[in-house]
C-alpha cells in the first residue's frame, strides 16, 4: 500500500516576527511639546462655533456701544468712534498672532496624518503578505485533501474489488 507523503505547507516556516502595531495618535501625542500642545488648544478655541458667537456678540456689543455714544451725545464718551480704529488694531492683532498659531498646528497635523499614512501602508503590506501565504497554504491543503480523497477512493475499490 502507497504511504501518502504530507508536503511542508507555505506557512510551515513562516514567523510572524514584524513590531506590534502602534496607534501613531498615541505616539505623537507622547512626543508633543509644551508649545505645540499649546497651538493645538488654541487652533481647536479658534476654529470652534462657540469662540465665533462669542467673538460676534463681543463685536456687535463694541460697535453698537460706540454708536450709541457717538450719537448720543452722552457724558461718556465714545472710546473707539466710527471708523473704530481700536477695533480694528485689536482683530488684527488676534489675526497677526492666531494666524501663525494655527498654521503651526495645521503642519503639525499634516505631519502626523503622514505618519498615520505610513502606519496605514506596513499594516496593509503584512496584511497582504499574510493573507497571500494563507492563500497558498489553502491551496496546499486541497492539493493534501485531494490526494487523501483519492487514496479513500482506491481503497474503497480494492474493498469493493475484495467483496464481490
Amino acid at each position: 500500500m502507497k504511504k501518502f507523503e504530507y508536503p511542508e505547507g507555505p506557512l510551515q516556516h513562516y514567523q510572524h516576527n514584524h513590531p506590534p502595531v502602534s496607534n501613531p495618535n498615541e505616539v505623537e501625542a507622547k512626543e508633543l511639546r509644551p508649545s505645540q500642545r499649546i497651538a493645538d488648544k488654541v487652533a481647536e478655541i479658534i476654529g470652534s462655533w462657540p469662540f465665533i458667537i462669542i467673538q460676534s456678540i463681543l463685536l456687535v456689543i463694541w460697535i453698537s456701544m460706540n454708536v450709541y455714544l457717538a450719537v448720543h451725545q452722552a457724558a461718556i464718551k465714545a472710546f473707539d468712534p466710527y471708523p473704530f480704529i481700536l477695533l480694528n488694531l485689536a482683530l488684527s492683532f488676534q489675526a497677526a498672532y492666531t494666524g501663525p498659531i494655527v498654521m503651526m498646528s495645521q503642519n503639525r497635523q499634516s505631519e502626523k496624518d503622514r505618519i498615520m499614512a505610513q502606519s496605514d501602508y506596513q499594516c496593509n503590506q503584512t496584511a497582504e503578505e499574510e493573507i497571500r501565504l494563507l492563500m497558498e497554504h489553502l491551496k496546499h491543503q486541497d492539493t493534501i485533501m485531494m490526494g487523501m480523497m483519492r487514496m479513500i477512493e482506491n481503497l474503497e475499490a480494492k474493498l469493493d474489488a475484495k467483496t464481490s
